[in-house]
């Protein structure tokens, strides 16, 4: 049995590992080597989706099925029925789930498990959905060998609880990639010890032109952008100190002068203390706002959660089920939150998110 004090060190190491600006692939290994020291077991596989159709891009396997077999079990979430289908989980209300509980430990319910799973030596497995907001960017599965215990609650729930975290660290390492490639829309740059810029590309320019310098003296970059960078060194600068107990991701919302609303994330390029820093700019997109707004508007805590699942796209009866309450205590809600934000509906309320008038109403108190 794994204590809660090896659990908590597994947390530390994630969030550690998700603002270290890994590639990918050593993202997903590490990822797997952290996960088996709470969750013993004999392999992983984390896919990268397109976060429109969930199809799968890449994938990253250790101790996984040979090709034939992946291809098959795509084909197998494509078009057949089967249990804890991506889509499934994805609509869920929690984004885990084991193989054996869905099946009531009759593992062979399941057609990868007769047809690919166990022909391949392989047990029970515990799927998770990596997303982040609306979207989901990658997809992880932690299998364990025939004659191996099945997964307990307290395995899916925990592993559950990392998901963000996870999904993170797969939505900064595609960032990465892409800034490294060109990508017009997300800024890249990169900051030595002293915080000076080593390299940055086209919108990285882009953005800090808009974002400005105030009347600073002597300030080379915008606040955030070395404000950012420190937190991902305090949080990536000691591997053997334990992480602060309220740990703060090294993400910030900032607006720029014209009005738009960017998201500010730092990872760290290596594992001392003098390694370089990513810091990559992209477009706030509504659900990244929302935790503004209902800080803003003064909202309930019931509020706050419609409204961010307003923002993630949910219907009424989809926030319903996640929050285990009736459409009509949701409908309630929405009134509520219509009023205090002066909007009428859904799409007056997203849209609210980035009208001057309360980026306004956030910074004059600043």
């Amino acid at each position: 049995m794994v204590n809660m004090a090896a659990r908590a060190r597994v947390r530390d190491e994630v969030v550690r590992l998700v603002h270290r600006g890994l590639p990918l692939p050593q993202f997903s290994r590490a990822v797997g080597d952290a996960l088996g020291r709470a969750v013993p077991a004999e392999g992983t596989c984390l896919m990268t989706v397109d976060p429109a159709t969930m199809l799968p891009t890449a994938e990253f396997v250790e101790n996984g099925l040979p090709a034939a077999g992946l291809l098959r079990l795509v084909e197998i979430e494509a078009r057949e029925p089967d249990f804890n289908k991506w889509v499934q989980l994805a609509r869920a209300d929690r984004p885990a789930a084991s193989l054996s509980d869905v099946t009531a430990g009759d593992l062979d319910r399941s057609l990868r498990q007769r047809e690919i799973r166990r022909p391949g030596g392989f047990s029970d497995e515990l799927r998770v959905v990596l997303a982040a907001g609306r979207a989901t960017w990658g997809v992880l599965t932690v299998f364990r060998e025939v004659k191996r215990p099945y997964f307990s609650p307290a395995d899916v729930g925990f592993v559950s609880s990392l998901a963000g975290l996870i999904a993170d660290g797969v939505r900064r390492g595609l960032l990465l990639d892409g800034a490294r490639a060109g990508d017009a829309d997300v800024g890249l740059l990169v900051l030595d010890a002293d915080d000076g810029v080593s390299m940055s590309n086209q919108a990285a320019d882009c953005w800090l032109d808009e974002l400005g310098t105030g009347d600073r003296a002597g300030a080379r970059l915008p606040l955030v952008v070395p404000a950012v960078a420190r937190q991902a060194r305090a949080l990536c600068g000691a591997a053997a100190a334990p992480a602060p107990a309220d740990v703060r991701p090294a993400r910030a919302r900032v607006r720029t002068r014209s009005g738009q609303w960017l998201i500010v994330r730092g990872s760290m390029l290596g594992d001392g203390p003098e390694s370089p820093v990513a810091v990559m700019l992209e477009a706030a997109r509504p659900a990244e706002m929302a935790p503004l707004m209902v800080d803003a508007y003064g909202f309930t805590d019931g509020e706050r959660r419609v409204t961010e699942l307003v923002a993630q796209g949910l219907s009424t009866r989809q926030i319903a089920a996640r929050l285990h309450v009736s459409p009509y205590t949701v409908q309630d809600h929405l009134k509520s939150i219509f009023a205090k934000s002066g909007t009428g509906s859904r799409g007056d309320l997203v849209a609210r998110l980035f009208f001057d008038h309360y980026a306004d109403s956030l910074t004059a108190s600043s």
